[in-house]
């Protein structure tokens, strides 16, 4: 049963980022926006986020709230990710440019300026911050007796805020997309932009707004997946291509990309944890045993999903094409 309950808890851990980047993918795409970049904007959100730890670290030993901190972290990552985001908007939407290549050239960047900040920093070489010990939240930090039962293992073995943040934060899009002017007038501008624009909205703004949001829950997503592997190394280990995947695979849909990130999740700590479940073969046979073949299985999994399923999605009409408003 400790084995089940590590790999749900694990399955939620890893399925907080993936779900926050993919919603944040949505977004955009749901203005008009190819957002190619979140890679790179979880790689910068994660970085600020991790900074703004380490410079609140002594806040927290000498008495202040550690979740405060974690959450203060949060927005700094997300503001981060505003800020990064609009590179791609100001490319995409003012410069008309193709925003496959604009989002491409980002993910390139961002590693690159993220080790030359953190050296900066660090000094030279140091390119792991480690997350501290108080973001997680513990037995100890809601004065619970620990014990070793199920549901203690599986709610504290990987609990942090963001987790929670997560669910007002999925919440709030879906209410957002689907219950607001708002949201209504940005699917329209990633339909039809022309016919948005012969009502009155203004669908330059919209892609901004559509593109800030995707910022934001992907520099949370990428503090989310810090937290989820331990530390920041200036890459995300693809996780933001992996989200790109979730979303297309969703269906552009909030409901549907929750069911696929707890799915690709699921495979991702299946993966991890295969030497430690009894009932998976263990490929005896085959050199280098399991060390390497089962972490291939969720990318393995997300290519034979997006071929059998590719038929069926329907991305935004106008999705990567620029507007003009000249054109009718």
């Amino acid at each position: 049963m400790k084995i089940l309950a590590d790999v749900l808890s694990a399955t939620i851990l890893f399925a907080v980022p993936l779900l926050l980047v993919a919603l944040g993918g949505m977004f955009s795409e749901r203005s008009g926006v190819i957002n190619i970049a979140l890679e790179g904007i979880m790689i910068i959100g994660a970085l600020a986020g991790c900074l703004t730890l380490q410079w609140l670290d002594p806040a927290v030993q000498n008495g202040m709230n550690g979740q405060l901190a974690t959450l203060v972290a949060l927005l700094a990552a997300g503001a981060a990710g505003v800020l990064f985001s609009l590179l791609l908007a100001f490319a995409s939407i003012n410069l008309r440019a193709d925003q496959t290549i604009g989002g491409t050239a980002l993910n390139t960047f961002a590693p690159a300026f993220a080790i030359v900040l953190t050296w900066a920093v660090q000094g030279q070489g140091q390119t792991t911050i480690m997350v501290p010990s108080w973001t997680k939240i513990t037995q100890a930090t809601l004065g619970i007796e620990a014990q070793d039962t199920f549901w203690q293992n599986f709610l504290f073995k990987s609990l942090y805020i963001s987790t929670f943040v997560t669910i007002l934060l999925f919440a709030a899009a879906v209410i957002l997309l689907y219950r607001t002017k708002f949201g209504l007038r940005l699917m329209a501008c990633g339909e039809h932009p022309q016919a948005a624009d012969s009502v009155g909205i203004n669908v330059y703004r919209m892609r901004y707004a559509g593109v800030m949001i995707s910022g934001f829950l992907g520099g949370v997503g990428g503090l989310s997946f810090v937290f989820a592997v331990g530390g920041y190394q200036s890459n995300v280990a693809g996780y933001g291509f992996l989200a790109l995947a979730v979303m297309i695979f969703g269906n552009w849909k909030p409901w549907s990309i929750l069911g696929a990130s707890l799915f690709f999740s699921l495979f991702k700590v299946i993966g991890n944890y295969a030497s430690s479940i009894p009932f998976l073969p263990k490929f005896e046979g085959v050199e280098g045993t399991s060390t390497y073949l089962w972490p291939m299985i969720p990318y393995i999994v997300t290519m034979i999903l997006l071929i059998l399923t590719s038929k069926k999605s329907r991305a935004p009409k106008a999705e990567g094409i620029p507007y003009d408003k000249g054109q009718r």
